[in-house]
């Protein structure tokens, strides 16, 4: 069963561009994104820009609005995502226990609904 792994940090807490500690947060990335391959769970995954460059689309009485920013306004902003594919729950858990962002701030894992 595929499972979605939502990256979500508070942007000023995690390790900046250009410091060591960066580099040490990003090779966490690296080495967990080799270790899903290896293991033969990752399908895909990716980071996204930071939050100021999100916009949300939505309609209203027919009518399309645009607004700059992402939708939900919370501390913590999606910051990336895992798509791996598991035998379980449990499993999954486990594999988003290891991605750096738990130790400043939180991984949603969720089901993948396939239709069929």
């Amino acid at each position: 069963m595929q499972y979605i792994c939502l990256i979500y940090s508070e942007e000023h807490r995690e390790p900046q561009p250009g410091t060591a500690e960066f580099s040490t947060y990003m090779q966490g990335f690296a080495d967990f994104t080799k270790r899903v391959q290896d293991d033969g769970v990752f399908v895909g995954g990716e980071a996204l820009q930071p939050a100021v460059t999100a916009s949300t689309v939505t309609r209203e009485n027919g009518k399309v609005e645009t607004m700059d920013g992402p939708f939900a306004e919370t501390k913590e902003q999606l910051g990336g995502f895992y798509l791996l594919d598991c035998k379980d729950l449990d499993e999954a858990l486990n594999y988003a226990a290891m991605i750096p962002t738990t130790k400043h701030g939180r991984v949603e894992v969720r089901p993948i609904m396939i239709y069929e």
